[in-house]
């Protein structure tokens, strides 16, 4: 198991001795922080990092994963970047979810403020209602969202992220306004099951790894999957499949500390990209149905500029922002 802290990391100590340097890195445990409660994608991708971390033999100094909510990221995202300026043992996980959340919250900071350092997965998203609702497809549920929006309670993720923009777009394929959506979010899987389970919430949009568990047990039924062609071993169809023209994919990557020196983001780079080769990273990957989606440096820095043009225009086009 891996350690839960209850804290980040050293503030800005630069970890290494010399100011900026990166020899002998790590010199200490690589702490990881999930901007959510325990449970959710955030939380999977942290610990499944840290485990490849170790498992894979990449570090010997240990690594540790604490969970920061609140603030659909942000408050994560704040912490993050005021507590370790110049620290390279620490490591954030983000998402396109958090690049909508941003543009959708009093965010005091964003990812510019950050040290970009690799994307490494897509996932896609799934529908899913509790195995007792009346729901048995996805077609049926649209035509009650279709005629009584407010009807729906829809559960997904944070305010602007992957979970609310499919929902929207699901709502403008059957011209449901995003004014009208009766969309609840959740900081992490951990506290959209229970409300799923519970009825509080009619139905849910998350990625295809946190229902995986609920599908076994036969809590949960999937209707649908956000790709453009079938999951192999999901036993649920396409979105398009269904009838509604709509797909998306959420990515996940790290990011460091700002004011870390080029040699310090060289290796922790480096330490990524070794992880990335394992056996246990390669085997988490299959396991959760996560595409490998690996970029690096300077490359993943243009790709998040762009992101957040691309994300900021879907949520004005959807009504969700101004």
């Amino acid at each position: 198991m891996l350690v839960l802290s209850g804290c980040g990391g050293t503030g800005g100590s630069g970890g290494d001795g010399a100011e900026g340097s990166a020899e002998g890195f790590p010199s200490e445990a690589i702490s990881i922080m999930a901007p959510a409660d325990p449970g959710g994608g955030y939380d999977m991708t942290a610990r499944s990092i840290g485990q490849a971390l170790d498992e894979g033999g990449v570090v010997d100094t240990g690594t540790e994963v604490y969970n920061v909510p609140g603030g659909s990221g942000t408050v994560g995202l704040t912490e993050f970047v005021s507590q370790n300026a110049g620290d390279p043992h620490q490591l954030m996980v983000i998402g396109k979810i958090l690049v909508g959340s941003i543009e959708q919250t009093d965010a005091q900071v964003d990812l510019t403020d950050t040290t970009p350092i690799a994307r490494l997965t897509a996932e896609y998203d799934a529908i899913a209602v509790p195995a007792d609702s009346e729901y048995e497809t996805l077609e049926q549920l649209m035509a009650d969202f279709e005629s009584d929006p407010g009807s729906i309670a829809w559960g997904g993720g944070s305010v602007g992220g992957v979970d609310q923009i499919l929902v929207a777009q699901l709502g403008e394929a059957v011209g449901v306004s995003a004014e009208d959506l009766n969309y609840i979010p959740y900081s992490g899987g951990g506290e959209m099951t229970p409300a799923l389970l519970s009825g509080d919430v009619t139905a849910a949009a998350s990625g295809t790894a946190e229902f995986t568990d609920l599908v076994d047990a036969g809590e949960v039924r999937l209707l649908a999957v956000s790709s453009e062609e079938p999951i192999e071993g999901i036993d649920a169809p396409t979105i398009t499949e269904a009838g509604y023209d709509v797909s998306i994919a959420n990515w996940r990557a790290l990011v460091a500390p700002p004011e870390l020196s080029d040699e310090q983001r060289d290796a922790v780079i480096g330490m990524v990209e070794e992880m990335h080769g394992t056996d246990q990273w390669q085997e988490t990957l299959t396991a959760n149905n996560w595409e490998d989606y690996l970029m690096t440096g300077d490359e993943f820095t243009e790709y998040l500029a762009a992101e957040k043009e691309d994300i900021s225009q879907i949520l004005k086009n959807l009504g969700l922002t101004e």
